[in-house]
Parts: C-alpha cells; structure tokens; sequence
C-alpha cells in the first residue's frame, strides 16, 4: 500500500484524533453547530441508533483556547503530521475542518454484528483531489440513495501460521477484504469509514432510525454537551467486551452499563468522567475503590509537585447508581509538563 494511499484511507482517524486531542498535544481545529438544547449536533442524525459509542468533538473552540497557543509555540515540531496530511489530501486540517463525530457501529444483518468505526466532518474539503487521489489507487464510485461514495478495496493477509484446512473444520479464510469509502453527503459534510458502515449511516439519516431516538445515550449526551467541547457517551460492557483485563479490574467494570467522558480546554483542561452502574450497591462499591485509588495517588504526589496538583484537583462525586469523577489541569500544571518534556528530549539529543 503506497504512502497517498494510506492518507486516504487513514483519513477518518487522522480527523477524530486530532479533533479530541489538539488541545494537548496536536494541532487541528473545528466546531459544532446545535440541533437543540439537548439534542447535540444535527450532524448525530447520521449516526445510527444501534451504536455502542458516540465522541465529539469541538475543533474549532480547542483550536482557539489559549492553551492551543501555547502548546503550539511550545512545541512546533508537532505540525510536520499535519503537513504531510494536507500534501496528501489538499485538506489543512487546522482550518479547514470545523468539526468531528466519531461512532463505534455494528455491520447490520449479522448475528454477531462485528463493530467498525464511522466519522462524520463537516468542513471544507477538495472533493476533487480527494476523489482523483482514492482513483490513482483503484478506487470505485457509486452512488446509493443519492449520495456520492468513493472507496478503496484493502485486505489483510492472514498469518503464516494458519493451520491448512480440513474437511472437519472447513476452509481457512487466508485473507480479509474490507472496503474503506468516503461519502459526500451534504455540501461541506462527509462521513469516513467501512463501506458497510457508511451506508448504515445514511440508511439511518433517511429513515429517521438515528441515535437521536436512543433515550437513554441522548440523556447523557444532553447532560455533558452544553458546557464541554469534547465529549464521548456509549457503553462500556461493549468497549470491553473482547479485552484482557486484570480479574479486580473487570470485576469493577462489569458493574458499569453506560459511561460519559466530557472535557473542556480553555487556558487548562478540565473534565468529567461518569458512570451509570447497574444498582446502587455497585455503584457504592466503585465508589469505595476509587477513594482508595485517590488516597494513594495523593500520598504518593506529596513528592511531585505535578503529581499532587493533579491529585488535589480530582473530585468523587454521585449518588444512587451514579459515579462521577472529575478534574482540573491547570495551565501553569501543563506548562511544566511540557518544559519537563523538551528538557528530556534535549539530553536525549547531547
């Protein structure tokens, strides 16, 4: 796979990325507009109703703050990725996109729906350049239910080590074909993703099956979107269903059924992580772990001045099967770190 090939089809990632972490260590940019007051961004109208996780993410307002500035200067060797992305793309992503939706989405029609992600930007793209980039590439375009879709056919060879097949366990599958496409959507709005994935999408915006009618993932959307400008909701027995936990770990979170993860950055960062357990007595028992974690990690800042002032700013909080907790980093915190890391680097260089 060539270098502008992998541009392209990475570009969905390089977009959610850099939209939910340009405020610390990158350097990208957008915003949202309002559906409602509690409907969050119009744009969600894309995302279908069965998906297990939903972010946002405020670009533009990041891309803006004061801390965007300083980190910028601080560290300007971290606009050579965005340099290359636009040569590739014709997309200058400090600018030209205003915002980002991300969504883990299930493959419809199987029994065991396999998970896949979807983006949706909304900016100002060079539909031509893109388009004739993913065509030097064996790229095909189709048009279904009235939106333009251009995608590139990849596959993933299985391992070397594959066991040959028997007739009692029937063929090996030697190698996986998937089909990474960008939709043109509306004027200035695009979504990114597997071809299966996408057409959900917009199967789910033209029959109104959105998650907008999800009630349960919307309250907490309405909860953490008016004064964040980056944010995630889903549920969480799906972000672990397939991962290796240590045993106290998974004890803990199997007791977690939805979780909200909120952040805004200004001339700090602060933010909120949520979880809703599935009674009250869980919710009590995480709630007992966590004091323990935050007794520990404050006893153990009283040596690091970075360290403690983190701890000192974290804040358990909730009751009945709530569970919140939340944090301040303050400028002056962020500006050590940074100073700590370009002194790390420049003894690594001597």
């Amino acid at each position: 796979m060539t270098k502008s090939t992998r541009y392209f089809m990475a570009a969905s990632a390089a977009v959610v990325v850099s939209g939910l972490c340009t405020g610390l260590v990158a350097f990208y940019g957008g915003g949202f507009q309002a559906l409602s007051a509690w409907r969050g961004p119009i744009e969600l109208s894309y995302v279908p109703s069965d998906t297990a996780v939903v972010a946002y993410a405020d670009v533009r307002a990041i891309m803006d703050s004061e801390l965007r500035q300083r980190l910028k200067v601080a560290l300007p060797a971290q606009g050579q990725g965005q340099q290359e992305f636009q040569a590739a793309t014709g997309i200058d992503i400090e600018r030209d996109i205003d915002y980002v939706i991300a969504a883990m989405v299930a493959s419809p029609g199987e029994l065991a729906p396999a998970k896949s992600g979807l983006v949706v930007a909304r900016g100002r793209f060079d539909i031509v350049k893109l388009e004739g980039l993913a065509r030097e590439h064996g790229a095909t375009v189709e048009e279904y239910r009235g939106k333009r879709l251009v995608s590139v056919t990849h596959s993933a060879p299985a391992a070397d080590a594959a066991p040959a097949p028997t007739p009692e366990a029937g063929p090996v599958l030697r190698e996986h074909h998937g089909s990474m496409t960008i939709a043109f959507l509306e004027p200035g709005l695009v979504a990114v993703g597997e071809s299966t994935a996408v057409k959900h999408a917009i199967d789910a915006q033209m029959s109104a099956q959105s998650i907008t009618s999800n009630n349960e993932m919307m309250e907490l959307v309405s909860d953490i979107e008016r004064t964040n400008n980056a944010w995630a909701v889903g549920r969480l027995d799906v972000l672990t269903s397939h991962a290796s936990l240590p045993e106290q770990i998974a004890n803990q979170v199997s007791a977690v059924k939805w979780f909200a993860a909120a952040g805004h950055v200004n001339g700090g960062f602060s933010g909120t992580v949520r979880a809703e357990a599935r009674d009250d007595q869980a919710a009590e028992n995480l709630r007992d772990v966590l004091r323990g974690v935050l007794a520990l990690g404050r006893l153990q800042g009283q040596s690091d001045p970075r360290l403690n002032a983190l701890s000192q700013s974290l804040e358990l909080s909730g009751t009945g099967r709530t569970v919140s907790l939340s944090f301040t980093v303050p400028a002056e915190l962020l500006d050590m770190a940074v100073a700590h890391a370009q002194g790390s680097s420049a003894t690594k260089v001597h």
